[in-house]
């Protein structure tokens, strides 16, 4: 069949492509640090050192990932292959839905590993913090901001990712008023830093009796979660510290004591807060961990040689720059308007289907 044939020059087709990300990633030097690493820890007293030997096995596992992801993605070429040319000596077209399937699935996922190697900035192996905030707008405001809560997480379970609340404020009627978590998992950060910026809903409001069309805003801020080893000097006279009974998250979350804490920097006039570990000192603690990578995050990102030359107004949110906008009604549209990638399945897209967009911010960046 003609078919399999042309199927046969596509796969083969794909195989420069294939080499030329295993030369992106660098495999060669990567099994030569992974040897180095397990010779470090199978030295005597590798084990004195807690905190190193946790980072040692650490990195060592995620080499190892990344090797073994490509090996993988190679055999898949392979047995791709042999599925093709199985079809063509038998010329058995029942095999062609299959072989349009895998293929489908294995161009997919060789595109997803290359816009993986395009995550090169300093911080974008990190695990990510993401805060929520509504915007003006009431109920229909704070219910469109955890949505979008809903969103990330559903995002996070679909990557394996892990994910904690740190932060949660209900909203008076629905939905909540603000929201921090953190996500855990490979290049957690350099997948979601396309994410930070203001999200426009635009749907009938269940809230309004006339079955009128709002617009509602909400902003989603990531930032990197900066590892302990980081120097970054915060003074302590910079520093407002407030503690308040947690609230939120329909109690199942948060601890109902007065041990939440809030953590203002005077200098910026950045804020973070923490109320869902048990005690006071474990909330200061995540607390200032938040408050560290905004401060580091932030430096890099304005090229500032020093944290003091952070000024608070560069956190300020403007609520007219939307970067993506959802619209249900009267249409169901969802569009980034930094890169014009859109997808009309909305509710694929709140139910976490977000590759798309950040694979198309990637390739954004990458061609700038």
């Amino acid at each position: 069949m003609i078919e399999f044939d042309d199927y046969k020059v596509k796969i083969q087709g794909l195989k420069p492509a294939l080499e030329n990300l295993g030369t992106a990633l660098k495999l060669d030097e990567a099994r030569e640090e992974i040897k180095k690493l397990e010779e470090e820890s199978s030295a005597e007293g590798f084990w004195n050192d807690i905190a190193n030997s946790q980072k040692v096995l650490q990195r060592t596992k995620q080499l190892k990932n990344k090797c073994d992801k490509y090996e993988k993605l190679a055999l898949r070429w392979d047995d791709l292959l042999t599925l093709c040319q199985i079809a063509i000596e038998e010329n058995d077209g029942s095999l062609l839905p299959e072989l349009e399937e895998e293929y489908a699935k294995f161009e997919k996922e060789l595109e997803d590993a290359r816009l993986a190697t395009l995550l090169s900035g300093e911080y974008d192996g990190c695990n990510a913090i993401l805060s929520f905030h509504a915007g003006a707008g009431g109920t229909e405001a704070q219910d469109w901001t955890q949505m979008l809560y809903r969103m990330y997480t559903r995002w996070a379970e679909r990557h394996d990712f892990k994910y904690k609340i740190l932060d949660y404020l209900d909203g008076e009627e629905a939905g909540i008023k603000s929201a921090t978590i953190s996500i855990e998992g490979e290049n957690a950060y350099g997948y979601l830093k396309s994410e930070s910026g203001i999200h426009r809903l635009v749907r009938v409001s269940p809230f309004d009796s006339s079955g009128r069309r709002h617009t509602s805003f909400a902003a989603v801020e990531v930032i990197p979660e900066i590892s302990d080893d980081i120097e970054i000097e915060i003074r302590p006279e910079d520093l407002k510290v407030d503690t308040y009974r947690s609230s939120g998250a329909g109690g199942q979350h948060v601890n109902k004591t007065e041990s939440a804490i809030r953590i203002t920097h005077i200098p910026t006039g950045i804020i973070v807060s923490c109320q869902v570990e048990r005690s006071q000192h474990q909330n200061r603690e995540v607390a200032m961990r938040m408050l560290r990578s905004k401060l580091v995050e932030i430096k890099e990102r304005e090229h500032l040689e020093k944290i003091e030359d952070i000024k608070g107004e560069q956190m300020k949110i403007e609520w007219g720059s939307q970067i993506r906008s959802y619209v249900f009604m009267p249409y169901t549209l969802v569009k980034d308007h930094r890169t014009g990638y859109e997808n009309g399945n909305i509710n694929a897209v709140m139910d976490g289907d977000l590759d798309g967009f950040i694979n198309a911010y990637l390739s954004m960046k990458a061609g700038e």
